[in-house]
């Protein structure tokens, strides 16, 4: 199968049968997004959207967040991965916007990725998400359902990733498209084991393609 048809039948497949699709984090804003995102790497939404409440409350402005210490704020987020680092990403993001950006979180990816505890991925999220931009992240879902379905060929990198995802998913699907296949990859296309019997993309996934292949050649040397 030609990667452009590979492509065509896999949205199609999405827009068919997942129409929303959207972050699992919750959020009221661009600024507590970019706190969520930040503090979600390496770590899984269930828990951030556990831990943020109070941390949105108590810290609703980067005015606010940045008048604080990474010690008060390791106290509300001390339950996530590498929560030292990530407290001193927040407070250092928060006293960048206030001094650079005047309290508004950026839309520019070369503005985004000054912040501390910002790279490329949670800035394309925020573009993507925030600002309805054609921007897509790629995080350890998109990067594994894209090698496996053959969207990519045997990209080693998620920018590789990003730039093969981007030339052949139009413009104006690319923000649904990141959560289409996070979503993919957090439910049905998992790391370790795959749910390929409730995969609708069967059709048209190589990994599966290769898996039916293996199984017709075992079939062939019990049955001699």
């Amino acid at each position: 199968m030609r990667k452009k048809e590979r492509y065509e039948k896999v949205i199609a497949w999405f827009q068919e049968n997942v129409p929303v699709a959207e972050t699992e984090l919750h959020y009221n804003n661009p600024f507590e997004l970019l706190i969520a995102v930040i503090l979600s790497a390496q770590c899984t939404d269930k828990r951030i959207n556990i831990i943020t409440p109070k941390l949105f409350h108590d810290f609703p402005t980067p005015e606010a967040l940045a008048a604080t210490t990474p010690e008060v704020v390791f106290d509300y987020i001390h339950s996530v991965s590498y929560p030292n680092n990530k407290a001193k990403h927040l407070v250092g993001m928060a006293r960048m916007l206030v001094k650079d950006f005047g309290g508004e979180v950026p839309n520019e990816l070369e503005q985004l990725i000054k912040l501390p505890g910002v790279g490329r991925k949670t800035a394309n999220v925020i573009q993507s998400v925030v600002f309805h931009k054609a921007a897509m992240a790629v995080d350890t879902h998109v990067f594994r359902v894209s090698n496996r379905i053959g969207l990519t060929t045997n990209s080693k990198t998620p920018l590789a990733t990003e730039k093969e995802l981007m030339k052949y998913i139009p413009k104006k699907l690319v923000p649904i498209a990141h959560h289409w296949l996070i979503l993919h990859g957090r439910y049905i296309c998992q790391a370790r084991t795959p749910k390929c019997t409730e995969c609708g993309l069967k059709p048209w996934c190589k990994y599966y393609s290769e898996l039916y292949k293996q199984a017709k050649e075992i079939e062939k040397g019990t049955n001699k």
